[in-house]
Order: structure tokens, then sequence, then C-alpha cells
């Protein structure tokens, strides 16, 4: 039996939250009105805030909140007020990265966590940044195997390493194309990410090349699944995932792979086997290729897109389970993707269990039977061979 690191799930809004916390997560992480970097995501109202407080910490769970912008004179403007505020709605945490948070988070009892955006990758920085009063330090996306090793055996402190989601191309936070290109400040909530962009290229003499596809530097996705063990192992306080702005049906399946790995494996860590099922749901989940990074030491052309890449919307989610009618066997789901009759489906739920069948029966709000679910947020009966539980997920049945 290993000691089992926090689960750390993003939450884009409050429906996120209640998703990610059912779904398995330890503690999430979210945004307020101001002073976070997802200016284009949902973030939380206060009462919101205070909603989701309450939820997680009924079960058990935490939150924290962003606060981790590159402050600015006037962005003092109102810091003790909204830090009061986040007070007042019982946070378990700040998420910051501008060290000018630091006294008056401590004056207020708030506990501090370091954000990525600091890159730290040495343990002298987190030996000065815990001399500073912070209690965690989520180190950068950049952190090696060895960097963490030799940070958890010089400092005694919290460490939090991200293990699933999207990269930055230059050091997480560093990145100022944003601001040059779209005026939008990526370090202050504006990231359009051009680092994603479509680009032409041309040689020194200003001759433009053309390959098979546009020039690209965008990254690859990280995927720690297969080094999970390793990491834990490492005495990793948490472990983090990426995506405040991804979907419910993202959520739920990230959560929940995650979720069983490291309960599999720290539960009996001797009999524990990588199953590979598990990263086919990853792959399928998301809609760019992922790797370990920089994990192992070896990072190169191999953790990026040089000669484009091709994003498809993921159309595996099916829809939510709203309720389930015992008596008649079936379940009403409110649709997310086209869906019709004798396709093999598969409804997972907060329990972990998987029910898989070929969808037959089909009715409509009117008891009609139907054979295609085409119409946004349509709600359906469906059969299914046993019971499953609200906010169950149904998507594709792939084999592959």
């Amino acid at each position: 039996m290993k000691n089992k690191p926090e689960l750390l799930a993003p939450a884009g809004d409050l429906e996120r939250l209640k998703i990610a916390i059912l779904y398995g997560a330890d503690a999430v992480y979210l945004g307020g009105p101001s002073f976070g970097l997802r200016a284009n995501a949902t973030n939380f109202s206060w009462d919101e805030m205070k909603e989701g407080a309450i939820f997680a910490h009924e079960r058990g769970k935490k939150v924290y909140v962003t606060v981790n912008i590159v402050m600015h004179n006037g962005d003092l403007d109102g810091l003790e007020e909204y830090l009061n505020h986040l007070r007042a709605c019982e946070v378990d945490a700040i998420i910051i990265s501008d060290p000018a948070i630091i006294p008056l988070a401590q004056k207020l009892g708030l506990e501090i966590h370091l954000s990525t955006q600091q890159s730290t990758l040495n343990y002298e920085a987190v030996r000065f940044w815990k001399q500073c009063g912070v209690s965690r330090v989520v180190l950068g996306r950049e952190a090696s195997k060895s960097d963490i090793e030799a940070i958890q055996n010089q400092v005694a402190i919290e460490i939090e390493c991200f293990i699933h989601g999207a990269m930055c191309a230059s050091y997480s936070g560093r990145c100022v194309l944003s601001n040059f290109l779209t005026a939008r400040d990526a370090n202050r909530g504006g990231c359009s990410q051009i680092c994603r962009w479509d680009f032409d290229l041309y040689d020194q003499a200003g001759i433009h090349l053309e390959g098979e596809r546009p020039f690209t530097f965008c990254t690859k996705d990280l995927s720690m699944l297969c080094v999970l063990p390793t990491m834990i192992d490492l005495g990793i306080a948490s472990f983090k995932i990426e995506g405040r702005m991804r979907s419910i049906y993202y959520i739920a399946t990230i959560v929940s792979i995650y979720r069983m790995v490291i309960d599999q494996y720290c539960t009996n860590p001797d009999s524990y086997e990588y199953n590979e099922a598990y990263e086919q749901i990853l792959t399928n989940c998301a809609n760019r290729e992922s790797t370990v990074q920089f994990f192992n030491g070896t990072y190169g052309p191999e953790a990026q897109y040089y000669n484009g890449r091709i994003e498809l919307s993921n159309q595996d989610f099916l829809g939510v389970v709203i309720d389930y009618d015992v008596a008649r066997g079936e379940a009403i789901i409110e649709e997310r993707n086209y869906f019709k009759r004798g396709m093999p489906v598969e409804i997972f739920g907060p329990n972990g269990e998987t029910v898989t069948f070929e969808l037959t029966d089909i009715y409509d709000d009117t008891g009609a039977l139907i054979d295609v679910v085409n119409h946004p947020l349509q709600l359906v009966r469906i059969k299914v061979p046993k019971a499953v539980s609200k906010v169950s997920m149904m998507r594709i049945k792939r084999e592959k």
C-alpha cells in the first residue's frame, strides 16, 4: 500500500467542478472573476464559488483558486478586497505567480501555492519560495524525473506536477507572442495560442519553402499515464490535469482513468500492470497526440508538430444520463452528438464501472420508437442492460 497523491482537476464552471469531484478528483482548481490566466473561460462568480466550495467540502475535497496573472501596477488596486472575497468563500488555497501577493495573502491567512507560471525547476528556487511562505510549488512542465528527484531530496515541501493536458511552446507563462501578434497579453489571461497557428516558412534568402503541410511549432499534449507509478514513487504530493476550458466529457474521462490507475497502483503496487486500454480511452478523448514530454529527459522532435497536424472535433461523446428508470430498464439520455440504433456504445459513470452494449430501442419524448438522435440536447430513453447512475456519460465503443 502506497500513499496516494492528490488528483487535482480543472473546473471551468460549477458544472465541471461537480463532475470532476463526482468522477474522483480529490481537489479542483478554478478561476474567479479576475486575476486569473483564463480570461476566455467562464470562470466563477462569488456565489458560484461559495456553492462550489460547499459542494467540495461536504465530500471531503478541496478548492484552489488561481490568482496567477503577472501583475502590473494597476492590478494592485482591488487585490486585498479580492483576496478577502476568496477567504469568505473558504477556499483551501490560492495559486499565485507574482510574489507581490504573498505578504497580503499571509496577512489574510490564505494558504499559498506557487503557480507553474514561475517555471520553477531547481531546488534552490523551491527553497527560496518556501522561505517566502509558499506551502506548495507547482513545478514547470519542463521538469524531468531527475529534476523532481533532486528537489524532493533537498526541500521538504509539497510538490505538484502536471500529468495531462496541453503544453506551452515556451517556458510556461513566459511567452509574449500573443502580445505582439494579437495585442492579447498571455500573462494576464489573454493568450491566443500563437504556437498553434500555421506559418509560411522562408529560408535565409527569403525564398518561400513549401512542404506537404504548413510549418508549425505546436507542441503535442502531455500524458504521464505510462509513467504514473514512477511519479507516485517519487512522492509527488499532487497530480494536476490541465484543461479549465475543456468539456464535461473530457473532465469525466481523464479524471476517471487517472483515478483508477492511482488507486490500482497504490493499493497493490506489486501486482500492478499497465492497461493499454486506458491509454486508448485517453487518446480517443483528445484531438492531439500526446507524450511524456520532458519527464524522461529526451525532449525532441517527437514531442512537437513541425509539418502541421489535424485536430478533429471529438464526436465520441454521445450524451449524459439524466436519470434511470429501474422498472423499465431505461436510461434517460440528453444528447450531445448524433447517435442511432445499432451503434456499439458504453456508459461510464462516477462509480468507475463501464456498461457496454449495442443501442436497440430508442424512444423520443412522446414515447415513439426512433432510429436516429440528432437534435441538440434532445431527451430520449434507451434500453440499458443494467442500472446506471445520473451524470454518467455515454460514448461510442471503439475497438481501438
